[in-house]
């Protein structure tokens, strides 16, 4: 076969065959997404959210700045992509994201939009137009010499429309060396070409006599250019106030410039869609309309339109689309319009998912890494600013424990722990899921689960709160301990419904104290001179616990166990009383207590342990307060207590301590002398101690 020129390449038949043979794709907007989130098994996984099993869309993970969570959305999202590319009613209905101000909404449409725009770009799923060209040779249209298809629409849709008759287009098809199987598969996807582009085909099928050869001379096959500043391919439209907002906006209008050159009135490339901004993303594009609900009645009616019909339609022209519109909306905006009854058949063109806040705490790290930001933090002056290694938790876990509704079952940080996956004391994933399906049923969304909360632009100005406190820029260090300073600000500040301001301010509370207990496991760490001090501890209290009455246990107390980790054999002393001590310190008195809590313990190494040979028990606050307290208050009792070692510093050994733990928690901990200072006075104060 021979090589095939540079002008060949733009012939409609190169394109055709292209196609036949499997080089380039001829597909809908939603097969065409539903193939890049599904094409790769290996990218789908299962995972266990809130008790549920539910699947995670790896695609939507990669990246340095990905999206974290949304498990539920992704779900409902790639369901209704999918069930339209498989000709579902879902292909007649737009996808409308709606959630409180800062939770991501705008973030997933533009992560989803990017992703799109990276996987056209690959040569074989590049999509193609349709340009005329010569157009001087037929007169009628001045110095316009050549014209782009205005909806950017695909050369297969031209060949199902190349002429008047199907039954001759199908044979075309045939002649080109597509398949009747192919034939019928292409015609799935059939649509009538656009006015502009059938009145100009018919214009030149005269002047060609209906000669195929001859009508080519008057085509070209380019691609459809990928720019998101141009809004092609993927585009938004943002919602604008009453007075300069215009249905041209999305539609276009006619153009005074092309009315110039056209000789014929009633030709209807006089209307300029690329004006508007559906046009531009109407050849398998995605159209983000942001805060739809905000735009006005008139624009309110063209989604309408253009959500059901899915054509551009103008003073009775038509041009078909091929696009996934994808709408966003705050729970008020979207309550009012609800309000207003006789806007409600929208509403029933909308596949509506209500987009929660994330409500992982570990998830929430990622986050707030992604707002505290990747680049190096420096101070006004350009000196290299440091992060308090316990900043990102207390940020974390404060905006987290915001998100969590009022429950009879269950506490909030029970709640917290149970959703990322942790053990809450006896409490169980099934009682979260027993919460959660009640919360749902609540016909107010704002009260059912993680709706309501702190989002990401709190956490944001919060992180700015900190940023500019003369502490911060003299210290050189963005500490911890000023985050619950700031977010309590954001909360006066920004929160202006009082009961919701009452709840945050609660949280708060709940949130210092579970810092205090992070900070607690730092400075033994540091006492100990040892990174990993309290996790051994803890864990040989678990151990202690299942080899206490372990049956091989001699007279000297000491248990050989197999290290999950390592697999190796490991001997350990039984310290009855360090355990007694330990159960004491959570408020375990009687026999039965401890024996049923020990039993709790001997389960939960069952169960995460086949999961995660890995696992430490460092998610039981509890447990680790109470094995902190008994090993300071054993290993200091000398000195009297090791707050009041760190406070008086009058003497050289307590001052030895002091300077060996700050010198610990620089070289090993991740602190700086800043926050090490800052977090050793913190430690010895009573603040937030429970």
């Amino acid at each position: 076969m021979p090589r095939k020129t540079t002008a060949d390449t733009k012939h409609l038949t190169h394109h055709i065959d292209q196609v036949v043979t499997g080089n380039r794709k001829f597909e809908n907007v939603f097969q065409s997404v539903s193939r890049m989130i599904l094409q790769d098994a290996s990218l789908i996984q299962k995972a266990i959210v809130n008790g549920r099993s539910t699947f995670d869309f790896k695609i939507f993970r990669k990246g340095k700045k990905h999206l974290v969570g949304m498990f539920e959305e992704l779900n409902s999202f790639v369901s209704y992509v999918k069930d339209a590319a498989e000709g579902g009613s879902s292909a007649e209905m737009a996808f409308v994201l709606i959630g409180e101000p800062g939770n991501g909404k705008t973030f997933f449409v533009d992560f989803l939009s990017k992703l799109y725009r990276n996987f056209i770009s690959i040569p074989e799923n590049r999509r193609y137009t349709f340009r005329f060209t010569n157009l001087d040779k037929i007169g009628g249209y001045g110095r316009i010499k050549f014209i782009e298809s205005q909806t950017f629409e695909d050369p297969m849709v031209l060949a199902m429309n190349f002429y008047e008759n199907s039954d001759e287009n199908r044979k075309l098809l045939s002649k080109l060396g597509a398949t009747t199987t192919q034939i019928e598969t292409f015609w799935n996807n059939y649509r009538p070409l656009g006015s502009c582009s059938e009145y100009i085909l018919e214009q030149i099928r005269d002047y060609c006599n209906n000669d195929f050869d001859k009508m080519l001379d008057f085509l070209e096959i380019v691609p459809i250019p990928i720019s998101e500043s141009r809004g092609t391919l993927t585009g938004k439209y943002a919602a604008k106030d009453k007075i300069t907002s215009s249905a041209v906006d999305l539609l276009g209008e006619e153009s005074i410039t092309r009315l110039l050159h056209i000789i014929d009135t009633n030709n209807p490339y006089r209307f300029d869609l690329r004006r508007g901004a559906l046009a531009r993303v109407a050849g398998g594009g995605i159209h983000f309309a942001d805060e739809i609900f905000k735009n006005k009645k008139d624009l309110i009616q063209v989604y309408l339109g253009v959500i059901q019909n899915r054509t551009i339609e103008m003073e009775g022209f038509k041009w078909p689309l091929d696009t996934l519109i994808i709408a966003t909306s705050n729970n008020a905006e979207f309550g009012r319009f609800l309000e207003e009854k006789e806007e409600a058949p929208i509403v029933d063109r909308c596949r509506i998912t209500y987009m929660a806040h994330n409500t992982n705490y570990k998830l929430q790290q990622k986050l707030t890494n992604f707002s505290i930001g990747g680049a190096q933090k420096t101070t006004f002056t350009g000196e290299k600013m440091h992060i308090d290694p316990n900043l990102n938790y207390a940020l974390s876990v404060a905006v987290t424990l915001s998100r969590m509704p009022n429950s009879d079952k269950l506490t909030p940080v029970e709640m917290m722990k149970l959703a990322a996956g942790e053990v809450a004391g006896e409490k169980s994933l099934k009682t979260l899921s027993e919460v959660i399906n009640d919360l749902n049923t609540e016909p107010d969304v704002t009260k059912r689960f993680g709706q309501k909360g702190l989002g990401h632009r709190n956490l944001g100005r919060a992180i700015q709160m900190i940023l500019e406190r003369p502490e911060t820029q003299e210290g050189n260090c963005m500490y911890a301990g000023d985050a619950f300073a700031a977010l309590h600000s954001v909360v006066l500040d920004y929160v202006k419904d009082p009961n919701s301001r009452t709840k945050y301010l609660n949280d708060l509370k709940i949130a210092k104290s579970l810092h205090r207990k992070n900070v607690m496991t730092s400075i033994f760490n540091a006492y100990m001179d040892k990174p990993d001090a309290i996790e051994k501890d803890v864990l040989n209290y678990v151990n202690m616990v299942i080899g206490i009455d372990a049956k091989n246990l001699g007279s000297d107390k000491i248990w050989t166990y197999k290290d999950p980790q390592t697999g190796k054999l490991v001997p350990l002393k039984i310290d009855e009383s360090f355990v007694d001590s330990v159960e004491e310190r959570m408020g375990l008195k009687s026999r039965e207590q401890k024996l049923s809590y020990r039993t709790t313990i001997s389960k939960i190494y069952g169960q995460k342990m086949l999961q995660d040979p890995s696992y430490n028990f460092m998610d039981n606050n509890d447990l680790v307060k109470a094995v902190t307290d008994v090993r300071l208050k054993s290993d200091v009792a000398g000195a009297g207590s090791l707050v009041g070692a760190l406070s008086n510093r009058t003497n050289k050994e307590n001052q030895k301590l002091y300077n060996r733990m700050l010198d610990t928690m620089e070289r090993d901990l991740g602190y700086c002398r800043t926050c090490a200072l800052k977090t050793i006075e913190y430690f010895c104060t009573q603040d937030d101690a429970s």
